[in-house]
Protein backbone atom coordinates (compact mmCIF):
# COMPACT_ATOMS: atom_id res chain seq x y z
CA UNK A 1 0.00 0.00 0.00
CA UNK A 2 1.32 3.57 -1.04
CA UNK A 3 1.54 6.63 0.76
CA UNK A 4 -1.78 8.76 0.78
CA UNK A 5 -2.34 12.50 0.21
CA UNK A 6 -2.91 12.70 3.93
CA UNK A 7 0.35 10.83 4.99
CA UNK A 8 2.24 13.15 2.50
CA UNK A 9 0.70 16.56 3.40
CA UNK A 10 1.67 15.29 7.24
CA UNK A 11 5.15 14.84 6.13
CA UNK A 12 5.47 17.90 4.16
CA UNK A 13 4.14 19.78 7.85
CA UNK A 14 6.63 17.45 9.83
CA UNK A 15 9.22 18.59 7.17
CA UNK A 16 8.49 22.13 8.02
CA UNK A 17 7.62 22.58 4.43
CA UNK A 18 5.26 25.74 3.49
CA UNK A 19 3.17 25.27 0.85
CA UNK A 20 -0.10 25.82 -0.42
CA UNK A 21 -2.66 23.61 -0.87
CA UNK A 22 -6.00 23.76 -3.65
CA UNK A 23 -9.32 21.27 -4.24
CA UNK A 24 -10.32 20.75 -7.31
CA UNK A 25 -11.94 18.35 -8.96
CA UNK A 26 -9.77 14.89 -10.54
CA UNK A 27 -7.51 15.76 -13.77
CA UNK A 28 -5.93 13.92 -15.97
CA UNK A 29 -4.30 16.55 -17.87
CA UNK A 30 -2.10 20.32 -17.19
CA UNK A 31 -4.65 21.69 -19.19
CA UNK A 32 -7.24 20.52 -17.34
CA UNK A 33 -5.66 21.47 -14.47
CA UNK A 34 -4.72 25.17 -15.32
CA UNK A 35 -8.66 25.45 -15.61
CA UNK A 36 -8.71 25.56 -11.73
CA UNK A 37 -5.32 26.74 -11.06
CA UNK A 38 -3.68 28.17 -13.69
CA UNK A 39 -4.45 31.66 -12.99
CA UNK A 40 -2.62 31.53 -9.48
CA UNK A 41 1.18 32.74 -9.07
CA UNK A 42 2.98 29.81 -9.63
CA UNK A 43 4.49 27.59 -12.30
CA UNK A 44 2.79 23.86 -13.66
CA UNK A 45 4.12 21.18 -14.12
CA UNK A 46 3.71 18.19 -16.18
CA UNK A 47 5.33 14.64 -15.22
CA UNK A 48 6.37 12.42 -17.29
CA UNK A 49 6.80 8.51 -16.22
CA UNK A 50 9.54 6.56 -18.18
CA UNK A 51 11.42 3.40 -18.64
CA UNK A 52 14.27 1.86 -20.93
CA UNK A 53 14.72 -1.52 -22.22
CA UNK A 54 16.31 -2.71 -19.00
CA UNK A 55 13.27 -2.07 -16.64
CA UNK A 56 14.92 1.12 -15.58
CA UNK A 57 12.46 4.07 -14.17
CA UNK A 58 12.41 7.61 -14.46
CA UNK A 59 10.57 10.59 -13.84
CA UNK A 60 10.88 13.76 -15.83
CA UNK A 61 9.27 16.88 -14.60
CA UNK A 62 9.52 19.49 -16.21
CA UNK A 63 7.54 22.89 -17.21
CA UNK A 64 4.30 22.40 -19.04
CA UNK A 65 6.38 25.04 -21.96
CA UNK A 66 9.36 22.81 -21.84
CA UNK A 67 10.20 20.42 -24.73
CA UNK A 68 10.91 17.04 -24.11
CA UNK A 69 12.40 14.96 -26.95
CA UNK A 70 12.39 11.80 -25.71
CA UNK A 71 15.16 11.04 -28.57
CA UNK A 72 17.33 13.52 -27.26
CA UNK A 73 16.78 12.51 -23.74
CA UNK A 74 17.62 8.67 -24.36
CA UNK A 75 20.89 9.74 -26.15
CA UNK A 76 22.05 12.09 -23.23
CA UNK A 77 21.52 9.12 -21.26
CA UNK A 78 23.28 6.91 -22.97
CA UNK A 79 20.78 4.43 -24.32
CA UNK A 80 20.50 5.18 -27.92
CA UNK A 81 18.23 6.85 -30.10
CA UNK A 82 15.19 4.62 -28.70
CA UNK A 83 16.19 3.69 -25.16
CA UNK A 84 13.38 5.19 -23.66
CA UNK A 85 9.93 5.35 -23.67
CA UNK A 86 6.84 5.65 -21.77
CA UNK A 87 6.22 3.48 -18.83
CA UNK A 88 3.16 1.18 -19.31
CA UNK A 89 0.17 2.26 -17.28
CA UNK A 90 0.14 -1.17 -14.87
CA UNK A 91 3.63 0.87 -13.38
CA UNK A 92 2.16 3.19 -12.07
CA UNK A 93 0.59 0.33 -9.49
CA UNK A 94 3.25 -1.26 -9.32
CA UNK A 95 6.17 1.19 -8.75
CA UNK A 96 5.12 4.90 -8.30
CA UNK A 97 1.42 3.21 -6.83
CA UNK A 98 -0.31 6.27 -7.54
CA UNK A 99 -3.36 5.94 -10.42
CA UNK A 100 -3.01 7.36 -13.73
CA UNK A 101 -2.58 11.43 -13.65
CA UNK A 102 -1.08 11.48 -10.80
CA UNK A 103 2.88 10.99 -11.58
CA UNK A 104 4.75 13.73 -9.67
CA UNK A 105 8.15 13.53 -7.61
CA UNK A 106 6.63 12.94 -4.67
CA UNK A 107 5.74 9.42 -5.55
CA UNK A 108 9.26 8.70 -4.86
CA UNK A 109 8.25 9.11 -1.33
CA UNK A 110 7.01 4.94 -1.83
CA UNK A 111 10.01 2.31 -1.09
CA UNK A 112 8.63 0.67 -4.32
CA UNK A 113 10.04 3.24 -6.14
CA UNK A 114 13.34 4.34 -4.72
CA UNK A 115 15.34 3.14 -7.71
CA UNK A 116 13.20 5.35 -10.06
CA UNK A 117 15.91 8.19 -11.56
CA UNK A 118 14.70 11.78 -11.18
CA UNK A 119 15.09 14.77 -13.75
CA UNK A 120 14.18 17.88 -12.38
CA UNK A 121 13.34 21.15 -15.19
CA UNK A 122 16.23 23.78 -14.48
CA UNK A 123 12.99 26.17 -15.24
CA UNK A 124 11.69 25.58 -11.97
CA UNK A 125 14.31 27.83 -10.44
CA UNK A 126 13.23 30.59 -12.03
CA UNK A 127 9.65 30.74 -10.52
CA UNK A 128 8.79 31.73 -7.04
CA UNK A 129 6.58 28.28 -6.66
CA UNK A 130 5.45 25.52 -8.59
CA UNK A 131 2.46 23.27 -8.39
CA UNK A 132 2.58 19.52 -8.40
CA UNK A 133 -0.46 16.79 -7.43
CA UNK A 134 0.28 15.75 -3.88
CA UNK A 135 0.06 11.88 -4.80
CA UNK A 136 -3.80 12.23 -5.59
CA UNK A 137 -5.29 14.49 -8.86
CA UNK A 138 -8.23 16.23 -6.88
CA UNK A 139 -6.35 18.49 -5.49
CA UNK A 140 -2.72 20.49 -6.00
CA UNK A 141 -0.29 22.19 -3.90
CA UNK A 142 2.53 25.00 -4.34
CA UNK A 143 5.88 25.23 -3.17
CA UNK A 144 9.37 26.80 -4.17
CA UNK A 145 12.03 24.69 -5.21
CA UNK A 146 14.00 24.65 -1.87
CA UNK A 147 11.17 23.02 -0.16
CA UNK A 148 11.11 20.79 -3.17
CA UNK A 149 14.59 20.05 -2.72
CA UNK A 150 14.22 19.32 1.16
CA UNK A 151 11.65 17.13 0.83
CA UNK A 152 13.81 15.20 -1.70
CA UNK A 153 16.80 15.07 0.45
CA UNK A 154 14.66 13.79 3.16
CA UNK A 155 13.35 10.66 0.92
CA UNK A 156 17.17 10.54 0.28
CA UNK A 157 17.01 11.77 -3.32
CA UNK A 158 19.92 14.47 -4.92
CA UNK A 159 17.54 17.01 -6.80
CA UNK A 160 18.96 16.58 -10.04
CA UNK A 161 18.26 19.51 -12.31
CA UNK A 162 19.04 19.98 -15.80
CA UNK A 163 18.28 21.85 -19.17
CA UNK A 164 15.68 19.37 -20.94
CA UNK A 165 15.71 21.17 -23.96
CA UNK A 166 19.16 21.34 -24.47
CA UNK A 167 20.44 18.86 -27.48
CA UNK A 168 24.24 18.51 -26.69
CA UNK A 169 26.20 15.96 -29.39
CA UNK A 170 27.08 12.72 -28.32
CA UNK A 171 29.36 10.91 -29.95
CA UNK A 172 33.42 9.07 -28.90
CA UNK A 173 34.81 11.62 -27.84
CA UNK A 174 31.58 13.42 -26.24
CA UNK A 175 30.01 10.98 -23.45
CA UNK A 176 26.63 11.09 -22.65
CA UNK A 177 26.29 14.51 -20.27
CA UNK A 178 23.36 12.71 -18.50
CA UNK A 179 24.39 9.23 -17.80
CA UNK A 180 25.34 9.95 -14.31
CA UNK A 181 21.72 9.80 -14.00
CA UNK A 182 20.85 6.44 -14.94
CA UNK A 183 19.67 4.24 -12.16
CA UNK A 184 22.89 2.11 -10.70
CA UNK A 185 21.07 -0.95 -10.12
CA UNK A 186 19.80 -1.95 -13.19
CA UNK A 187 18.74 -5.46 -13.77
CA UNK A 188 22.01 -7.53 -15.17
CA UNK A 189 21.78 -7.81 -19.04
CA UNK A 190 21.06 -11.43 -20.23
CA UNK A 191 23.91 -10.23 -23.02
CA UNK A 192 26.53 -10.03 -20.63
CA UNK A 193 27.22 -14.30 -20.43
CA UNK A 194 27.63 -14.16 -23.80
CA UNK A 195 29.93 -11.29 -24.34
CA UNK A 196 32.27 -12.83 -21.32
CA UNK A 197 32.00 -16.40 -23.28
CA UNK A 198 33.20 -14.95 -26.77
CA UNK A 199 36.02 -12.74 -25.01
CA UNK A 200 37.53 -15.97 -24.05
CA UNK A 201 37.95 -16.96 -27.96
CA UNK A 202 39.79 -19.81 -28.47
CA UNK A 203 42.14 -21.78 -26.13
CA UNK A 204 45.43 -24.10 -26.45
CA UNK A 205 45.90 -27.01 -23.54
CA UNK A 206 49.13 -29.34 -23.68
CA UNK A 207 48.29 -32.73 -22.44
CA UNK A 208 49.90 -35.95 -23.75
CA UNK A 209 48.32 -38.84 -25.19
CA UNK A 210 50.01 -42.03 -25.34
CA UNK A 211 53.35 -40.09 -23.64
CA UNK A 212 53.67 -38.21 -26.51
CA UNK A 213 52.39 -34.14 -26.51
CA UNK A 214 49.27 -33.52 -28.08
CA UNK A 215 48.12 -29.54 -28.72
CA UNK A 216 44.19 -30.07 -28.50
CA UNK A 217 42.46 -26.89 -29.51
CA UNK A 218 39.51 -26.14 -27.52
CA UNK A 219 37.70 -23.68 -29.63
CA UNK A 220 33.50 -22.12 -29.13
CA UNK A 221 31.10 -24.41 -31.32
CA UNK A 222 33.16 -26.33 -33.42
CA UNK A 223 32.54 -30.14 -34.00
CA UNK A 224 35.22 -33.19 -34.76
CA UNK A 225 35.67 -34.10 -38.17
CA UNK A 226 35.13 -37.51 -38.89
CA UNK A 227 37.47 -37.67 -42.00
CA UNK A 228 40.38 -35.82 -40.39
CA UNK A 229 40.42 -37.60 -36.89
CA UNK A 230 40.86 -41.15 -39.49
CA UNK A 231 43.90 -39.25 -41.76
CA UNK A 232 45.50 -38.58 -38.79
CA UNK A 233 48.06 -40.96 -36.53
CA UNK A 234 47.27 -41.94 -33.16
CA UNK A 235 50.40 -40.08 -31.97
CA UNK A 236 49.60 -36.77 -32.88
CA UNK A 237 45.84 -36.64 -32.71
CA UNK A 238 44.46 -33.06 -32.89
CA UNK A 239 40.78 -33.10 -31.73
CA UNK A 240 38.81 -29.66 -31.89
CA UNK A 241 36.03 -30.46 -29.07
CA UNK A 242 34.52 -27.59 -26.51
CA UNK A 243 33.60 -29.31 -23.25
CA UNK A 244 32.87 -27.44 -19.80
CA UNK A 245 33.93 -30.21 -18.20
CA UNK A 246 37.74 -30.50 -18.63
CA UNK A 247 38.39 -33.75 -16.94
CA UNK A 248 35.34 -35.55 -19.13
CA UNK A 249 37.65 -33.76 -22.21
CA UNK A 250 40.28 -35.47 -21.72
CA UNK A 251 39.00 -38.47 -20.71
CA UNK A 252 36.81 -38.14 -24.33
CA UNK A 253 40.38 -38.13 -25.76
CA UNK A 254 42.08 -40.57 -24.52
CA UNK A 255 38.96 -43.20 -25.13
CA UNK A 256 39.19 -42.07 -28.83
CA UNK A 257 42.78 -42.60 -29.09
CA UNK A 258 42.30 -45.97 -27.32
CA UNK A 259 39.69 -46.92 -29.94
CA UNK A 260 41.81 -45.64 -32.86
CA UNK A 261 44.93 -48.04 -31.34
CA UNK A 262 43.00 -50.75 -31.21
CA UNK A 263 41.23 -50.63 -34.57
CA UNK A 264 44.97 -50.45 -35.99
CA UNK A 265 46.90 -53.17 -34.10
CA UNK A 266 44.62 -56.49 -36.57
CA UNK A 267 46.01 -54.56 -39.91
CA UNK A 268 50.06 -53.97 -37.86
CA UNK A 269 50.01 -58.14 -36.91
CA UNK A 270 48.46 -58.96 -40.14
CA UNK A 271 51.23 -57.29 -42.19
CA UNK A 272 54.05 -58.18 -40.35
Amino acid sequence: MGWTKEQLLARLQELQIDFSKYDHPVVLTVEAQAKYVGHMKGALSKNLFLKDKKQRFYIVSALTETKVDLKVLSQRLGLGKGGIRMAPEEALGEILQVPLGCVTPFALVNESARHVSLLLDQGFKNHECCFFHPLSNDSSIALNVRDLDKFLNSIGKTPAYVDLEANPAVGKDQPPDLAMLVPSDAKISAETPEKQGSSQGSEKNQISVNNQPTVVTVAKAVKPSTASTKEKSPGAVNFSISYADPDKFVEEILEKTRTIVLAEVPVAEHDS
